[in-house]
């Protein structure tokens, strides 16, 4: 039972308008856009179609974080997109949400982060490597990349326990010297080194878009080509996703009904940016087109990459052999900032779930520096227990069709809104109303229908993870219903 000094407790707003943009900025780069442009290359096998691709998915990202901008105004209080879709809809549809984020996208994006990080350290530390395994025990793996994935968890966790200020300390930090980074590597292959070679090579197939298969290649137009791009934007979704993040610590940000929606515009405008802006860099320094058996980092190309890294890939064609060292220390950066900012935030779904009786009572209180100390153990446990057992990349990838269902339901809600609260004043309202807002919810509508149909593995797993919450849901609020009833 919480004594009355726990009920007290309250929030403490000091996250300016710079904080918040950090942690939106922040939580968005973390190892994907150094990694996933490589699937992306794979399976356009075009320089144009890959900047498009990403161009796309910074249109749609801006689009939602504007749209979001409206509903944080609203309701500017601890849980963000979790309390947005249960005043539009039902508790049942908000637990659904906070179920999936708890379960799956929060806490699988944690625990990959977190690996990447851990695998990244071991480029430079060989000790740190998934084949010096200490123990197994069935599907359970402890390597040394275990030990400092989860470590890495640990420490953040403990840092986000002592205070907002302190947490965005590091966020502030970290962001700002992860953009320095994107920005000394744009610089660097665009502006001063780009590969005269590379630039001779992509130019000539710039818009000949070639999809690699088991068989050989195939050539893409029209629909297939269509297809192809929106299945390969899976990998740019989620490099560009988190961005939201910042809703989830609505009650510690300063005047949010303001500073909330301009960190959604400014953050996801930079990084978006930067993304493609980077990404137009790695054609200037490397061959798209690469040869899987390719020797030398120009004859693997950006479709072959070793391991997939392309921005390693990119600095090598660029600096030389010593890249790699360099690469590994700016995604060690690059990776602990981005969980830091998923970690302070994603612990607020929590507490305001266990406020509604939703989740483990403990988690809804706040210790004496004004934290939701108890959510950040809570998911900081499961999230290592997600590194140990191998499966938060399988979890993430099966949840792709449900984290865009829950962005089309909480672009909705605004409709919802608009009727239901008609009067009510509102300090930012969604630009383009309506028409932008119908434009985003088709086009993922469509973006659904295509991974339904080319990439079933992508939608019912995810669904199936989402509906196991509703007995779950009412499981929950009988035990709360009893609890009450004893008390």
């Amino acid at each position: 039972m919480n004594t009355q000094s726990d009920t007290l407790r309250t929030f403490r707003r000091r996250l300016g308008l710079f904080d918040a943009t950090a942690i939106v900025a922040g939580s968005m780069i973390g190892s994907g856009i150094f990694i996933v442009s490589a699937d992306i290359a794979r399976n356009i096998g075009s320089p144009g179609w890959l900047l498009v691709t990403w161009t796309i998915t910074a249109i749609l990202t801006v689009i939602a974080a504007m749209s979001f901008g409206e509903l944080a105004s609203l309701f500017p209080h601890a849980g963000g997109q979790y309390v947005y879709i249960k005043e539009a809809y039902n508790p049942l549809i908000g637990f659904l949400y906070g179920w999936a984020a708890f379960l799956v996208i929060q806490s699988g994006t944690i625990a990959a982060v977190a690996m990447g990080f851990a695998k990244f350290t071991g480029v430079i530390f060989p000790w740190i490597s998934e084949k010096n395994v200490w123990f197994q025990w069935g599907f359970i793996r402890f390597s040394t990349v275990h030990l400092l994935a989860i470590t890495s968890i640990i420490l953040l966790t403990w840092i986000n326990t002592r205070g907002i200020t302190t947490g965005k300390w590091v966020q502030n930090a970290f962001t700002s010297i992860k953009v320095i980074i994107l920005l000394s590597m744009i610089i660097a292959g665009v502006f001063i080194t780009s590969n005269t070679e590379a630039v001779k090579l992509n130019k000539e197939v710039f818009w000949n878009a070639i999809k690699i298969t088991p068989d050989g290649s195939a050539s893409l137009f029209g629909f297939a080509l269509i297809a192809t791009v929106v299945t390969a934007m899976v990998g740019s979704l989620f490099a560009s996703d988190a961005w939201y993040d910042i809703t989830f610590a609505s009650d510690e940000v300063i005047n949010p009904r303001r500073n909330i929606p301009l960190s959604l515009l400014f953050g996801t405008l930079i990084v978006t940016f930067l993304y493609i802006l980077v990404n137009y860099s790695y054609i200037q320094s490397i061959p798209l087109r690469g040869l899987p058996d390719g020797v030398t980092v120009a004859e693997k190309g950006i479709q072959f990459a070793t391991d997939d890294r392309v921005g390693t890939a990119a600095m090598q064609g660029l600096l030389g052999e010593n890249a790699a060292i360099i690469m590994a220390i700016l995604i060690m950066i690059s990776t602990f900032g981005c969980n830091n900012g998923i970690i302070l935030s994603s612990a607020r779904i929590y507490y305001a779930m266990a406020v509604d009786g939703l989740f483990f009572r403990k988690a809804g209180v706040l210790n004496k520096r004004g934290v939701p100390a108890r959510a950040l153990v809570v998911q900081g446990i499961y999230t290592s227990l997600l590194c140990l057992s191998g499966t938060y990349s399988n979890l993430l990838d099966f949840v792709v069709f449900t984290v865009l269902l829950f962005y089309i339901l909480t672009i909705a809600s605004i409709f919802v809104f608009r009727r239901k609260m008609a009067e009510t004043q509102r300090e930012y309202k969604a630009p383009g109303y309506p028409i932008i807002q119908i434009l985003y919810i088709t086009a993922l509508l469509f973006i659904m229908a295509i991974l339904a149909i080319y990439k079933p593995l992508y939608t019912w797993p995810g669904l199936i993870i989402v509906l196991l919450g509703v007995p779950v849901y009412y499981i929950w609020k009988m035990s709360n219903l009893q609890n009450h009833k004893s008390e």
